[in-house]
């Protein structure tokens, strides 16, 4: 997007709620359709002198389907999860591109601690420099590390109880950061097999997914609650989510040096477009990880319902769009390890109507969601 797009939109946003943001969404979603992720606007994204417009900005390539579920919730929960994704994806690259142990892990504290500081102003984040980017993509996260005063500024904005569920959320998740850290570094750049792999999806999505719960509850009765209720299927939403980041980035990780199964070990820093065995180890993994996935499917469901979500649902429109989104994920991960795949909804724009039924139909939601959950474990049970 190039700098003057929605600039004036983008800047009526101020307050949490403010009716602008109702005229601003169909703009977002559509934005969100067509941007370039592949090849992000890094000197006017640099340049953007608006905080708020930066966020919006930045959001589509920093979260990819994340941002139009981000996009499609109620008014008052969008600048908060757009916030908390941001603080988010600044924690990955912390943990993705610092590739020094120690540096690594004191990016990781120090960022989530600066959060606990006065309501007026927050420390400067721990410096990115001499991350090891490797694409575009890449250097868009590390554009968005060295702009976080833009989200701090936001983050400022919000309410005392919302502001302490992202200080919550990034204080768990870079406590689980730097557990799965060590862990790579202590076994040879790998992790150890299936129970370290779903421990990481734990930390690294199953909190937020938790925060979602949690937050959507607050905006709505003003009080989030310990969600203890719901926080087994959160948990394992956010593996089912978190495994397809795993899966798809399997060749480039082994390129960057992390491996996520151990069998893979030996290939680390191998490219895996020049062997043919690498290809076949990598084929394996991934069929295998997938299996791991869909099995959760269930949770997704529950999770919702659990939310309890009105007559016509944002939530619930936002909850779909984003297991839509997965499905479609999943079954490209299928054909590229060797599996036979299913049919389903494949372009964005079929995908966002489907999602806009939820909105008006609960009984649409659940049958749409029902039909994912089936196709999912009936390709678990045909491997």
């Amino acid at each position: 997007m190039r700098r003057s797009e929605g600039a004036t939109s983008l800047g009526t946003l101020h307050a949490v709620g403010a009716p602008p943001f109702l005229l601003l969404r169909p703009f977002l979603l559509a934005r969100d359709l067509l941007v370039n992720r592949r090849a992000p606007d890094l000197e006017s994204l640099a340049a953007e002198p608006d905080p708020e417009r930066f966020v919006w900005r930045i959001l589509p390539h920093a979260a990819r389907t994340f941002a139009s579920c981000i996009t499609l919730l109620p008014t008052r929960a969008t600048r908060a999860a757009a916030v908390a994704y941001l603080y988010c994806r600044s924690l990955d690259t912390y943990e993705d591109l610092l590739e020094d142990p120690a540096v690594r892990d004191a990016a990781l504290a120090g960022f989530a601690s600066r959060l606990n500081a006065t309501d007026t102003a927050l420390a400067p984040a721990p410096s990115i420099e001499g991350a090891a980017a490797l694409d575009a993509r890449d250097e868009s996260h590390v554009l968005l590390v060295k702009r976080h005063d833009c989200v701090d500024h936001m983050f400022l904005t919000l309410p005392q109880p919302v502001r302490q569920l992202i200080v919550d959320l990034v204080t768990d998740m870079a406590a689980g950061m730097r557990w799965s850290s060590r862990v790579f570094e202590e076994n040879g750049s790998a992790l150890r097999g299936e129970d370290d792999v779903l421990q990481y999806c734990r930390h690294v999505l199953g909190n937020p997914v938790l925060f979602a719960v949690r937050l959507l509850r607050c905006v709505r009765t003003g009080d989030a609650g310990p969600a203890e209720d719901i926080r087994e299927d959160a948990m394992r939403v956010g593996e089912l989510i978190q495994l397809a980041n795993v899966t798809r980035d399997i060749e480039k990780d082994l390129k960057r040096g992390i491996a996520y199964m151990p069998e893979l070990r030996r290939d680390l820093g191998r490219d895996a477009k020049t062997s043919a065995a690498v290809r076949t180890r990598v084929r394996a993994v991934r069929a295998r990880l997938l299996r791991l996935a869909l099995e959760r499917a269930p949770s997704y469901r529950r999770i919702v319902e659990g939310m309890r979500p009105s007559a016509f649902s944002l939530n619930r429109a936002s909850a779909l769009l984003m297991l839509l989104f997965t499905e479609r994920y999943y079954r490209r991960c299928a054909r590229r390890a060797g599996l036979t795949t299913w049919s389903g909804p494949s372009v964005a724009p079929d995908l966002l109507l489907r999602s806009f039924g939820a909105f008006w139909s609960g009984d649409w939601a659940d049958l749409e969601m029902r039909r994912i959950e089936g196709r999912f474990l009936a390709q678990v049970t045909a491997q």
